[in-house]
């Protein structure tokens, strides 16, 4: 005999699903997320509220509505954008020790790498790995990871950590590969990054990653938290910008950058 109430759920699967892909409603929820306290754009890869249990929650959710980018997906971001404002009140993103964070990544390398080859490749990486890690290390700095052709350190020194990369863009110049002249890019941030293992979370380290986001080949960037530290007297400044963030605690709403290099 046929369940009575088989029909019943299908009507109501199918008006849930009516609603989640409701582009009136989608709309009408991200509007409200504006409004709301924490990292309205939360869920990007490089928002703010990457950090510890957040980003492993946003990790779930996201891969149990993979079919569903809709309406039930923002509602679940917003409720998780609510708990990091709560979260960062209590100053649970920051960590107690100041540091300096840097990230570099090699210019135009992924275009090069799809027409390279593995072995030439896997060559490239080693010696970028040769010619750039070793100053970190001799620079007092740690080296958190490594993230493709990129990596990412703490110093506590932030001018330990500006020597470290003028080291490095020099020995990159020894570095050779067919058809392509590898350069880094690099950003620095000062702030109080959060420990997780062996890892460093939190408001800062995605601000530094925005920072060495707007880069070119060979330049060093730093945020204004990095410059005040720096001695005036054996650096060069140039401003490059200032680019808006996202509403959160302790996040500037425009972060202004600067170029350095050594002062001749």
């Amino acid at each position: 005999m046929a369940d009575p109430e088989v029909p019943a759920r299908r009507v109501v699967r199918r008006g849930m699903q009516a609603i989640d892909k409701n582009e009136v409603l989608l709309a009408f929820v991200r509007r409200m997320r504006k409004r709301l306290p924490g990292d309205e754009d939360f869920g990007d890869p490089l928002s703010t509220a990457r950090f510890g249990h957040l980003e492993a929650a946003n990790a779930q959710w996201t891969e149990l509505t993979e079919n569903r980018p809709g309406v039930v997906r923002e509602i679940g971001r917003g409720a998780l954008q609510l708990w990091q404002s709560v979260l960062e009140t209590g100053g649970h993103d920051h960590g107690d020790r100041e540091l300096t964070v840097v990230f570099t990544d090699l210019v135009d390398f992924s275009n090069w790498a799809l027409t390279a080859g593995d072995d030439d490749t896997l060559r490239l990486l080693r010696d970028v790995a040769v010619a750039i890690e070793p100053p970190v290390k001799r620079h007092g700095g740690e080296v958190v990871k490594r993230l493709g052709d990129g990596m990412m350190a703490v110093f506590v020194s932030p001018a330990d950590a500006f020597e470290a990369l003028v080291e490095a863009n020099a020995n990159l110049r020894d570095v050779k590969a067919p058809k392509y002249r590898p350069r880094i890019r690099a950003g620095m941030h000062t702030g109080n990054p959060r420990r997780l293992g062996g890892d460093y979370l939190g408001v800062d380290v995605n601000i530094a990653a925005r920072v060495a986001q707007k880069a070119t080949a060979g330049e060093i960037l730093a945020s204004q938290s990095t410059v005040a530290l720096l001695d005036p007297t054996r650096i060069t400044t140039r401003k490059k910008r200032s680019f808006a963030l996202v509403r959160a605690k302790g996040v500037p709403d425009e972060l202004e950058i600067y170029a350095i290099s050594p002062r001749d």
